[in-house]
């Protein structure tokens, strides 16, 4: 079992009177690549400013490894940060750039260059000590960022949207290049992104915010398959968020309809939201035994991996539906839900109310 070895308590922050962090709690497992996600202005980015030390809270103390860091200043602190905007001198080559903050720690340029190769293999960048950075691309500028803040062997790295400013094809290749240094180096990541799919391909553990809330965490097939609300369900992924009623343990109505589920414990005839992903929406012959609904397809795109569509419900519901199988617009459908598919939630009581107050990931 992993130990904790960051631990924010009771943490609020505002600015200018606005609460950007309100009362938050949560741990952080060594070794784990966790991802704060969530859409600008939830709080995500001030959570990691507060644990690398750039900010400090109005209320609440930060831990690292059993100790109170709250008032250490960034660079007495066992971590690092890779911001968007890479930060490297322009006036320094790449040697110079990885070098500096070894420079600062007064360490012997025999060390230095040691260190310096090392980085540069990690990153698979060798032989790249000479050149400047304004000649580099976007992606070679950002593994020269990271490799900066690896010599310096952290316990944590925190990272700041760093691939933002890259084009789709590199971003991509960028994850898997970090999912790997977290691996070989055996250190913890701190990553903050508005980018769902990058949290769900690198992350072994998501927290997903809004309004200064955690409103879920748990593991990337936890947060897809399992969302705690409406918010998550339709910030992580498409879903079809429809209104429903448990009319008993293992039963739902959906649109007038009664759908299996595996769902229980919300009692009986209780108002509840229904999630249903796109991909799991089977569309039917509009006669089929397994058709509990039945609509009109109305629209489709060609995505390359599948067609995204949209099929109106005799209710007037419009389902977003993902499948390899096109059914052209006016076809009359039937539309069948697996019932291990349907998601139950909780109806909230507030647009603010705060769906999970969680420390940490249960083992």
């Amino acid at each position: 079992m992993a130990k904790k070895l960051i631990d924010l308590v009771n943490i609020s922050k505002s600015f200018d009177k606005d609460l950007i962090i309100d009362d938050l709690t949560l741990s952080i497992k060594e070794n784990s690549f966790v991802t704060l996600l969530g859409p600008s202005g939830c709080g995500k980015t001030t959570i990691l400013r507060i644990i690398g030390g750039f900010t400090s809270p109005d209320k609440g103390q930060v831990f690292f490894d059993g100790e109170d860091i709250t008032n250490l200043s960034p660079n007495k602190r066992q971590l690092n940060t890779v911001f968007q905007k890479y930060a490297l001198f322009p006036n320094m080559n790449v040697a110079d750039n990885i070098a500096f903050g070894l420079r600062v720690k007064k360490k012997s340029e025999s060390y230095i260059k040691d260190k310096i190769k090392y980085a540069l293999k990690l990153v698979n960048l060798d032989g790249y000590e000479n050149r400047q950075i304004d000649a580099l691309s976007g992606g070679q500028q950002q593994r020269i960022a990271i490799a900066r803040a690896i010599v310096n062997e952290p316990k944590v790295l925190l990272l700041d949207e760093p691939l933002g400013a890259l084009d789709l094809k590199l971003r991509q290749e960028m994850q898997y290049e970090l999912i790997r240094l977290k691996n070989e180096l055996g250190i913890t990541f701190i990553y903050v992104t508005h980018d769902q799919e990058e949290a769900l391909t690198m992350s072994d553990t998501i927290v997903v915010m809004n309004q200064g809330y955690i409103q879920q965490m748990g593991t990337p097939e936890e947060i897809y398959n399992e969302p705690e609300n409406a918010f998550v369900a339709t910030f992580i992924g498409d879903s079809n968020i429809l209104p429903g009623k448990m009319i008993e343990d293992y039963l739902v109505e959906i649109l007038g309809s009664k759908f299996k589920c595996i769902d229980s414990g919300f009692g009986k005839n209780k108002l509840v939201d229904v999630v249903i992903r796109p991909e799991d929406v089977e569309l039917v012959e509009k006669d089929s035994e397994k058709a509990i609904l039945k609509g009109v397809m109305t629209h489709s795109i060609f995505k390359g991996e599948m067609y995204e569509m949209e099929c109106k419900s005799n209710d007037g519901f419009e389902w977003l539906v993902h499948s390899t199988i096109l059914k052209e617009p006016g076809t009359e459908v039937g539309i069948y839900v697996e019932p291990k598919n349907i998601q139950i939630m909780n109806k909230p009581q507030s647009e603010d109310e705060k769906a999970l107050d969680v420390e940490e990931l249960d083992e």
